[in-house]
């Protein structure tokens, strides 16, 4: 946390649909302050087991209200694609709602489910959320169509 004492401060990020905490994990061990998400209990049980420092909340992300805000959220694992059909407005609002301006979202997931990156995209803009980027793979490998993307999008 950042105080009037820290010239440096460690980002903030938000893993959204963590589910055992795999990325949180990551995310911490690289210096960002994390808080993982989601709905399952069991799979919070796991990521409480393996990382007990890190904050983990259980909601859904449609409704999240942590009451801060974050440098980075990170939806990873198709977390779009076990929404039920029709609520991913809802998710992608929500998340977005958490992110501080100049913030991203990044989002991972595969674009042959019924829920497209057309429609992904839609629902950032609406959520306030600008196109940054998008990838083929986590390690940003350019895309050019395909089944699966990395999409980046930036609050203003």
């Amino acid at each position: 946390m950042c105080t009037a004492r820290r010239r440096w401060c460690a980002p903030w990020g938000l893993d959204a649909g963590c589910g055992t905490g795999r990325v949180a994990i990551e995310l911490a061990r690289h210096g960002i302050d994390v808080v993982g998400v989601d709905l399952d209990a069991s799979m919070l049980a796991t990521a409480r087991r393996l990382a007990p420092d890190i904050p983990w909340r259980r909601s859904d992300l449609a409704g999240l209200d942590l009451g801060r805000s974050f440098d980075v959220v990170v939806m990873a694992g198709n977390v779009p694609l076990f929404t039920p059909p029709g609520t991913e407005p809802a998710l992608v609002a929500g998340v977005a709602a958490h992110l501080r301006p100049g913030g991203r979202l990044v989002a991972g997931f595969s674009l042959d489910r019924g829920y497209t990156a057309d429609d992904y995209d839609a629902h950032c803009v609406t959520a306030g959320l600008a196109p940054e980027a998008r990838y083929a793979t986590w390690s940003r490998e350019p895309y050019a169509g395909g089944a699966y993307a990395v999409s980046v999008h930036r609050r203003p």
